[in-house]
């Protein structure tokens, strides 16, 4: 078997599970992770063995998709730079409205180098957009609700710790039903950082601006931390003529494992895909998985 040689961009809490789902995948290998910020004392965490450390993907040649693991933020100018060598991508960009534009920015930059990229394959976006196709599929008229949590939101989380001021942050989501939320964040602050200069920032964060957001502010984020979370979604619908269908796709998860596994999978869909950028949605399933279509079909089907 030619195993994919699969490179880990980031080393945060996604870059660590999907180190630990590549090591548990039959055909890849991983070449290397790239991070831009080295400790100072240029020790590595102890999982890391011999895994080789870069600084540009460049270094590690033969790779043929990486893994995104940065900041949704950054995604677009790390895809496009990787991707212009050649190199398939796959990340799990979380601003949804932004979704559309990212895909045809990067479609353009992934077909000129003949390369694949696969974008917000996570568990949402990415997982549930998939089951709300089919939940659409199944009851073409009708409402979705997506109740997300309570948990953890990483991309909300990660939001907050880049507002001037801040140490280190936590956001969690709580449902309040029919597919909406509350935001309940909690703040650590620099030295000086003044709190109501702090949460007006935060609640005018795209990421926030949409739902009731609270802000407190403690003295340790870690004591909170809890990285579990989950999605309710529900759909009443209509299947031809048929009232009442009352789809319901329910999961509860770690959030950073699942989305780094999600995106291990995709990786391998990048390599049966011609050169472009895809979300989850446009990718028969079989794409995403390992063995033989042949046994897939007769296990699955």
């Amino acid at each position: 078997m030619n195993k994919i040689k699969v490179a880990i961009v980031g080393y945060g809490n996604v870059g660590r599970g999907a180190l630990e789902a590549i090591q548990q995948e039959p055909d890849m290998v991983l070449t290397g992770i790239v991070r831009r910020k080295q400790s100072a004392s240029g020790s590595q965490p102890n999982e890391l063995g011999d895994v080789k450390i870069v600084s540009d993907i460049r270094e590690l040649p033969g790779t043929q998709v990486a893994i995104l693991c940065g900041p949704t933020r950054s995604i677009k100018e790390t895809a496009s730079g990787i991707l212009a060598l050649g190199i398939n991508t796959v990340d799990s960009f979380d601003i949804h409205p932004k979704i559309p534009a990212l895909r045809s920015d990067l479609d353009e930059v992934a077909k000129k180098h003949k390369a694949v990229s696969i974008i917000s394959a996570g568990w949402d976006p990415g997982i549930d957009s998939v089951i709300r196709g089919w939940f659409l599929a199944m009851a073409p008229r009708g409402i979705t609700y997506t109740n997300y949590g309570p948990g953890m939101s990483m991309g909300h989380t990660v939001a907050v710790k880049a507002v001037k001021g801040v140490k280190n942050a936590l956001s969690i989501t709580v449902p309040a039903g029919m597919g909406i939320h509350r935001r309940m964040v909690y703040v650590e602050l620099e030295s000086g950082a003044v709190f109501d200069q702090v949460e007006k920032a935060i609640k005018e964060d795209p990421y926030f601006v949409k739902d009731r957001t609270y802000v407190t502010q403690v003295e340790n984020v870690e004591s909170l931390l809890d990285t579990g979370h989950g999605v309710l979604m529900e759909r009443n619908g209509v299947s031809g003529v048929t009232h009442n269908q009352m789809l319901k796709f329910q999961i509860r998860v770690n959030n950073p494992a699942l989305t780094s596994q999600v995106m291990v999978s995709s990786a391998r869909a990048t390599m049966k895909q011609d050169p472009g950028c895809y979300t989850m949605i446009e990718i028969p399933v079989v794409d995403y998985l390992c063995g033989d279509i042949n046994t897939l079909v007769k296990t699955l089907v």
